[in-house]
């Protein structure tokens, strides 16, 4: 049985508790800083996903000084949310550390027990099998209804959606082939369709929704990523809308759909070329 790793050389934990100490001293009531003393868990909630989507980003540019730049913004989010608590009588940055150190262990019991978990793939069940296990002991029975509201109120709507359906497929909530999948998609097309022509907006919207809904069903079904999907086609847009904007050299409003498709063609054409090299 592996033992948890040595704890942070003292330059790291010199470094925490510096940060520590900061963000105390901001929160300080006698000589603090305005804005941090009038935040609140909730009022700092759009900060903690402002700095996640940016360390994902940074991450995906792949620049090591932007990286550590957007980590350290994110980790002042988690310092700061435990000052609060503890002023709070909450918990402290302590229960936090303690909590997941515990919980990294438990779900490891391959490296610090005596289960098997040879590959990736075991690995895996076990820790989603541990998980089983945890959320059964909180809410003293086997719904999976309340993983899947969590999923809905705390991820991005596209990655709730993918986790939700992968959830409730593994529960047994599946279609007994893609074909299903691929009728209920056209079913919902033709119910959006009707939507918009005869019904009121709140209609449209749902219909929308349900659609979309049915097309995360068919990535998850052909083994593709959603959220990945959407945003290569967001940075595939952006990046030939660029070229768009250079080829008109001036306000796009001076031009045609048609002249505006051309340049869009060629600027597809172009990033198309580009991709294969």
């Amino acid at each position: 049985m592996s033992q948890p790793p040595a704890l942070p050389t003292d330059s790291t934990t010199a470094a925490l508790e510096a940060l520590i100490t900061v963000v105390a001293q901001l929160r300080s009531p006698e000589d603090g800083c305005p804005w941090d003393l009038a935040q609140t868990p909730q009022s700092l909630m759009p900060y903690v996903i402002e700095e996640a989507y940016e360390v994902v980003d940074a991450l995906r540019q792949d620049v090591p000084e932007e990286i550590k730049d957007e980590l350290g913004d994110l980790l002042l989010q988690v310092v700061l949310q435990a000052q609060l608590a503890q002023e709070m009588q909450r918990f402290t940055l302590q229960d936090v550390a303690e909590a997941i150190t515990a919980k990294l262990i438990r779900r490891h019991p391959h490296v610090f027990g005596d289960t098997a978990g040879a590959d990736v793939g075991q690995v895996r069940q076990n820790w989603e099998a541990i998980k089983a296990e945890e959320a059964k002991a909180q809410q003293g029975d086997g719904r999976l209804t309340p993983q899947l509201a969590k999923y809905g109120r705390s991820l991005p709507p596209l990655l709730a959606s993918f986790k939700i359906s992968k959830k409730a497929a593994g529960a047994g909530f599946e279609w007994e082939s893609v074909a299903g999948v691929w009728d209920k998609f056209h079913e919902e097309l033709g119910e959006f369709e009707q939507a918009l022509k005869h019904e009121s907006k709140a209609r449209q919207q749902a219909e929308i929704g349900d659609l979309l809904f049915t097309v995360v069903n068919l990535a998850r079904w052909y083994g593709l990523d959603p959220s990945a999907a959407l945003q290569g086609t967001n940075e595939r847009f952006v990046r030939r809308f660029a070229q768009v904007e250079a080829a008109a050299g001036e306000s796009l409003e001076g031009y045609s759909i048609e002249e505006l498709e051309r340049f869009w063609q060629a600027a597809k054409a172009n990033d198309s070329l580009k991709s294969e090299e």
